[in-house]
């Protein structure tokens, strides 16, 4: 069992480094990792296994063991309450602050819909006597785990294209994508956006810093204009200063600063729950790039990650539907063995 466990887990080290190392654009960046993070408990619990004498014999060890797996076990039990909490109540202090809109309820939403799934969607499948309405049940249901799994993978994935060990990349180019003015004036979130890309150029001597976004509506003028102005009231020399004031979304901020690239290595600036839907619209245009986050209110971030989530699935509705149809094969076939038994 030891050389087993063992052997998994080397494995799962190595498809974890070689994803990260290739490319870490995508959900196998995340759903690598909590491969890595399962057979490392695996492993864990098979050295304990093979131990177990020894640890029985020391007092102490048990007694530290035995607490380590209360501990353990109530946080298992706690987090699910814990957090559909922390939605519910984000998603009740983002509305306060930021306005009573459906895109500002999206952590409120979430939470209610799992509350639903989780004691009402259960209840409501013990009463079903039809065998095709059943079938359709469990098949909603397995939609919902599928999507709540790619939830999770897609955010350690996020996660994962935030963390930077070198400072210096080598970078060419840092591209920092608008994200709407006040007037003529920049946001304090397009600020934040601004200065983590005029820190990540200084950190690369010799890079160019690409300031990308056109003018929307309320808006006085082009916001790669105005973020430019900003870069040169922070002291950043404007022969590094490259303007792209044509783009109206992320793709088209990733596509119009591409023909002001002066080299092929390119980081991206946005804010942190935004950079990994932003690489994955750069890879798939084929645009080497790596991603840095600017910070924002926690709030905040857990709506805005929802909206990431669904337009990532809008990205990916074709495999999403073809997983989920997978799933459900097996349910179709078994109600239709039950109907014509």
């Amino acid at each position: 069992m030891f050389i087993f466990a063992t052997i998994m887990l080397l494995l799962s080290i190595l498809w974890f480094s070689l994803v990260m190392i290739r490319e870490p654009r995508t959900l196998w960046s995340g759903a690598s990792f909590l491969f890595l993070l399962l057979q490392s408990a695996i492993w864990l619990m098979a050295v304990l296994f093979m131990n177990s004498e020894r640890i029985m014999a020391n007092r102490l060890m048990m007694l530290l063991l035995t607490l380590a797996l209360l501990v353990v076990m109530v946080l298992i039990a706690v987090f699910p309450v814990a957090f559909i909490g922390v939605f519910f109540w984000e998603g009740i202090k983002n509305i306060r602050r930021e306005g009573l809109r459906p895109a500002n309820a999206l952590s409120l939403l979430f939470a209610a819909g799992l509350v639903i799934y989780t004691l009402v969607w259960p209840l409501f499948m013990t009463q079903i006597r039809d065998v095709w309405v059943f079938a359709l049940s469990v098949i909603l249901s397995l939609a919902v785990m599928w999507l709540l799994g790619i939830f999770a993978v897609f955010c350690f994935s996020a996660l994962l294209n935030l963390v930077h060990v070198k400072k210096n990349r080598g970078l060419d180019q840092v591209v920092v994508l608008g994200s709407g003015l006040m007037g003529d004036q920049l946001t304090p979130l397009l600020k934040s956006r601004v200065d983590r890309g005029i820190q990540v150029m200084d950190r690369n001597p010799g890079s160019l810093l690409i300031l990308s976004g056109g003018q929307g509506s309320g808006e006085e003028l082009p916001e790669g204009q105005a973020m430019a102005t900003y870069a040169l009231e922070q002291g950043v020399d404007p022969e590094r200063i490259r303007v792209e004031d044509k783009s109206l979304n992320t793709e088209q901020n990733l596509l119009y600063s591409s023909q002001l690239f002066a080299g092929p290595a390119t980081a991206v600036v946005s804010t942190r729950y935004h950079v990994f839907r932003a690489l994955v619209l750069a890879r798939m245009q084929g645009i080497p790039a790596i991603g840095y986050g600017s910070k924002t209110k926690w709030y905040f971030t857990l709506n805005a990650i929802l909206r990431e989530y669904a337009g990532y699935l809008k990205l990916s509705w074709k495999t999403q539907l073809l997983a989920i149809a997978i799933l459900s094969l097996p349910v179709v076939l078994l109600a239709c063995l039950s109907s014509w038994g």
